[in-house]
């Protein structure tokens, strides 16, 4: 049933496969979210309350969530790599806990930037912003250890069991709004319900959100073909690769 999944196991077809669809990816990513930052920015209607200040939200709410889907994404990647003992999973995990880090200092960042004017502070310990800063430090923790070990593979598994511990965190986060009192507001798009705000500014929200997955992708996809090079540096293939590429600069 599996047969299929076997030839994406070499890290030569991987690269290339990921080098295929990077542009296109990329692109997508370039195009619908330059394009939903300035339909929020410039054209939705400001906020009855909380005025101009409201349209941090098209890029702090689309990080925030996938700042808690890649570690999602982490720990599924971690799993494999730790029960099937998959090479090309161990070295995602180099790919995509950087990714994620930076998406999670954007969410605290901006929240922070936008907690100001609402709260009248920059920071305050409740419950979501605590667990959210916890996630930051998960991924600084994943890439310390994957980077901690000479052997590679000692390294991904420590890793990975750290990924597959701090999943804990994730539903905490998500639900911490309901489980204690915070001062952070309630979920702004939820799966059952109806969102409480315009569709002038709703459908901005959701293409700068569908423009965060194409980014995510972007970068993860560029991370780990670089993360194979430098793991297949003594292959034939990557020393014909980076002959090309090289020959290619040289050539422009």
């Amino acid at each position: 049933m599996w047969r299929w999944l076997h030839p994406y196991a070499k890290p030569e077809v991987v690269y290339h496969l990921l080098g295929r669809w990077l542009p296109w990816v990329a692109g997508a990513a370039a195009l619908i979210l330059g394009g939903g930052l300035v339909w929020g920015i410039l054209f939705a209607p400001a906020d009855y309350q909380q005025g101009d200040s409201y349209r941090i939200i098209f890029i702090h709410v689309p990080a925030a969530m996938f700042s808690m889907s890649v570690y999602v994404g982490l720990a599924i990647t971690a799993l494999i790599g730790r029960v099937w003992q998959l090479k090309m999973a161990d070295w995602a995990l180099a790919a995509i806990a950087p990714v994620g880090a930076v998406f999670t200092f954007i969410a605290l960042f901006t929240g922070a930037v936008w907690g100001k004017p609402m709260w009248g502070t920059w920071w305050e310990w409740d419950a979501r912003l605590t667990s959210q800063l916890i996630l930051l430090f998960l991924y600084i923790g994943v890439l310390a250890l994957y980077h901690a070990f000479s052997d590679n593979r000692t390294g991904a598994k420590a890793a990975g069991i750290l990924a597959l511990v701090g999943v804990i965190n994730i539903p905490i986060i998500r639900y911490s709004v309901e489980w204690w009192n915070t001062l952070h507001q309630g979920a702004t798009l939820t799966v059952f319900e109806r969102p409480p705000m315009a569709n002038s500014m709703l459908f901005p929200l959701l293409t700068c959100i569908l423009g965060f997955a194409f980014l995510a992708a972007a970068l993860i996809f560029h991370r780990m073909r670089n993360e194979i090079l430098r793991q297949e540096l003594h292959r034939p293939w990557v020393k014909a690769e980076l002959g090309e590429t090289s020959k290619q600069t040289e050539a422009v």
